[in-house]
């Protein structure tokens, strides 16, 4: 599941922290760089579990509403919802539930937000559209939640808020998090039952490999690659750029010498996106030129055995 967009987001965020860190221990800082990588995958756990959460306390509630309903004699409510095949499924998945043992703090410990939650996903027209609906199978209860998570969940303030109080990691985690829950939902499949295989944590040793190996060059030549960008900032005086610019090109840089299989193209762009999050207005366009130049200079005097391509200009 981490790919390399959370890992360069993490190595920004883990290098600033190193520099602004009185003792740069470097072993020290790759532990923290691989902690926060796997909070990153307890996130992906925990917003699986929130639809469990979810589904439980719609139980507990129907179960109120059931009981009342015999008393009285009245027609008992549907249980549609409650008892959908795709929440069941994953409710009883067995990875999902040996990560929960490993948890202090679960849904549980947020029974208000977890049933504002369900209230809000029972007020919306994908929820009366369902119950509605004369379908009842698997895919219709996937979807269902598909559905539910790309509109009450993915872009939520309430839970951004509740998870940026429960982890400092997951400040800018969940937008990239969510489509792997989205992800896992579609490729959920009934016949697996509870053994449905989530995303693992990597895909591969080379996805850590590729952070150990970005964030050590990152330091470690750091001298190189800020000579390389005042030579390249021509008429800018190089100590004016905003600190987090240098951060983000030296990472870039990095990533340029040190792997050989990725193109220069898909280094800058993704590193300008990068600048437009977390640097000035202005600094992606500057960056994006910076970057190039560089490139070019590196093609240019042997040092990158790569070809350097004809780039968009980027938008500010």
């Amino acid at each position: 599941m981490i790919n390399r967009e959370i890992i360069r987001i993490k190595i920004v965020q883990l290098t600033y922290a190193y520099y602004q860190n009185g003792n740069k221990n470097i072993d020290s800082a790759e532990k923290e760089l691989f902690f926060s990588l796997s909070k990153a995958y307890d996130l992906y756990n925990q917003l699986l579990m929130l639809i469990v959460a979810v589904t439980r306390e719609s139980r507990r509630r129907l179960d109120v509403v059931q009981a009342k309903a015999r008393r009285e004699g009245t027609p008992e409510p549907s249980r549609k919802f409650a008892d959908n095949r795709f929440a069941l499924q994953l409710e009883s998945n067995k990875q999902l539930g040996e990560f929960m043992e490993t948890q202090k703090r679960t849904w549980a410990d947020e029974p208000e937000f977890v049933g504002h939650l369900f209230e809000l996903i029972e007020q919306s027209q994908i929820y009366k559209d369902y119950m509605e609906s004369e379908d009842d199978d698997y895919n219709t209860d996937r979807e269902l939640w598909r559905r539910i998570y790309r509109t009450l969940i993915q872009e939520n303030d309430d839970l951004d808020q509740l998870l940026e109080e429960q982890s400092l990691y997951w400040n800018d985690d969940k937008e990239v998090v969510d489509t792997f829950v989205l992800k896992t939902i579609k490729r959920f499949d009934e016949k697996n039952g509870a053994k449905q295989e989530l995303l693992p944590e990597y895909d591969s040793e080379e996805e850590k490999d590729y952070a150990r190996k970005l964030f050590r060059s990152t330091i470690l030549n750091a001298d190189d690659y800020q000579r390389l960008m005042s030579e390249s900032s021509r008429n800018w005086d190089f100590s004016r750029l905003a600190y987090m610019d240098v951060i983000i090109m030296q990472i870039a840089i990095a990533e340029m010498m040190t792997f050989p299989t990725i193109p220069l193209s898909v280094t800058i762009n993704e590193f300008v996106e990068l600048a437009k999050y977390y640097s000035t207005p202005r600094s992606a366009g500057y960056i994006n030129g910076m970057l190039d130049a560089i490139a070019r200079h590196l093609v240019k005097t042997g040092r990158l055995m790569k070809h350097i391509e004809e780039r968009q200009p980027q938008e500010n």
